[in-house]
């Protein structure tokens, strides 16, 4: 059950590449299959000391509109960072938090069937205040919400951060 790539052409386009693969399928059909390779991130579930959760909202020009979002970001292609140096580059940048203590909750493949992203995460808490460092495109306010509130917000699909609900579901498995 071996699928051959009998060729590849990669296409880059603004911060992302498209890759087109043309495979013979284990049945010996031939087609074609694109997708975009896209840097490894990371999401980040920042629990304060009053057990609020540090929630963005941020406007994504993709949609047009403003999202309920947990802190995420890239992890710079080529660089050697690990996933948790820039898990804490990407809090204290969109939230202007720090934190003290780290919980890693694994990774997953937001959409394996159209990209290779893999996204890394984690809960972080003993937050202490720095300042925050916006991107010229980031458009982001950041506030408190009870879990309770966050829950409702899930359910009630306010909260639609697909990166942010694995983030609060291994949370909520690991700690349960």
């Amino acid at each position: 059950m071996e699928w051959k790539i009998n060729h590849s052409t990669k296409k880059q386009v603004d911060r992302f590449e498209i890759t087109t693969d043309e495979v013979t399928l284990p049945n010996g059909e031939i087609t074609t299959f694109s997708y975009i390779d896209f840097a490894k991130g990371v999401c980040i579930l920042p629990i304060t000391n009053d057990h609020k959760i540090l929630c963005l909202k941020q406007y994504r020009h993709s949609l047009k509109s403003w999202e309920w979002e947990l802190p995420a970001g890239m992890i710079d292609s080529g660089s050697d960072l690990s996933p948790l140096t820039a898990a804490k580059r990407e809090l204290e940048e969109e939230t202007g938090y720090q934190a003290e203590h780290w919980m890693e909750l694994g990774s997953f493949y937001p959409s394996p069937g159209s990209t290779s992203e893999e996204i890394f995460l984690f809960a972080a808490a003993g937050l202490t205040k720095t300042k925050q460092q916006l991107e010229n495109s980031e458009q982001i306010e950041v506030h408190k919400i009870s879990m309770k509130t966050l829950k409702e917000m899930v359910m009630t699909g306010d909260f639609r951060h697909g990166a942010g609900l694995a983030a609060i579901l291994r949370y909520k498995f690991a700690t349960d």
